[in-house]
């Protein structure tokens, strides 16, 4: 089997190192428009062989667009146009609405599978791709009723199987409002804490002696991409917004609460919050 792997960073890095781990004879070609990634792609084994887009997915049995949300929009209808007979297009975007909006009419739509694997980190590039990042993971598949059933299968055997990720079936609508509350809300809170530091912390060698590790895993987030998350929240950006005024709402309430210091309400709304711990814990024991 042959894949074209158009974006050779964390995420197109991750999904072909766990491929050839677990079946050496897959090749992959890899496409990326950075020269540096491409050379460092074919170093690490990422990458079999690197060609041009076209040349690449005509080439291929299977095309993965792992690149940022605004260039899978841009490429989509373009590479499903070139798709050969029988191979198969899917993509890694972390929003889908518009993702799967943009080719509802193509006549190639049926060999389309929408995806997001629900794994990643704050690093970028192909020297931060490695092979555990996949496995035992979610893959999202989404308007699976629009493809073909073939394809579909195609695509959970390699991610199911070959990678040993869980699949779930979301529509996109759907998954575009969760995936605002529980990942992109997360990545927004980030970037927010740690530039209110930065601006109100002027001395950086005070705030790194002070920061414990829960500083430290909170802005975690804060050292990922601008340019992989900008086209997310623009894309996304209804359910982003609405998730955002929910979380502005309960900072304003949790403020009050201080600003009168009544300590009894702090600690009731934080029992609240400790919830979030029984809710993970049941669903870590269904994994």
């Amino acid at each position: 089997m042959t894949i074209c792997i158009v974006g050779l960073g964390l995420i197109g890095g991750s999904i072909s190192l766990a491929l050839k781990a677990n079946e050496p004879s897959i090749k992959v070609i890899g496409v990326d428009k950075s020269k540096i990634n491409t050379t460092i792609a074919v170093e690490l084994g990422i990458a079999d062989e690197i060609m041009e887009l076209i040349e690449a997915v005509k080439a291929a049995d299977i095309t993965i667009l792992a690149v940022p949300v605004d260039i899978i929009l841009r490429l989509l209808p373009q590479v499903l146009s070139e798709l050969p007979e029988g191979a198969i297009l899917t993509d890694m975007g972390s929003t889908k609405e518009l993702i799967c909006q943009s080719v509802e009419n193509h006549p190639k739509r049926k060999r389309f599978v929408a995806g997001h694997p629900m794994a990643g980190t704050e690093w970028s590039g192909p020297e931060a791709a490695f092979k555990e990042l996949m496995p035992g993971k979610q893959m999202i598949l989404c308007d699976v009723e629009k493809s073909d059933p073939e394809a579909v299968e195609t695509i959970e055997k390699i991610f199911r199987d070959q990678i040993d990720m869980r699949i779930s079936y979301m529509n996109s609508v759907e998954h575009d409002r969760h995936i605002a509350y529980v990942s992109h809300l997360s990545h927004i809170s980030s970037f927010a804490l740690s530039t209110t530091v930065l601006e109100k912390e002027k001395d950086e060698e005070s705030i790194f002696k002070m920061a414990s590790s829960g500083f430290s895993s909170t802005v975690r987030l804060a050292k990922s991409s601008p340019q992989m998350w900008a086209p997310i929240f623009t894309q996304n950006l209804n359910n982003v917004s609405e998730a955002l005024g929910a979380y502005i709402e309960q900072l304003i309430a949790f403020k009050k609460i201080l600003d009168d210091r009544n300590e009894a309400a702090s600690t009731q709304l934080m029992e609240k919050a400790n919830e979030i711990r029984r809710v993970l814990h049941e669903i870590d024991n269904k994994k």
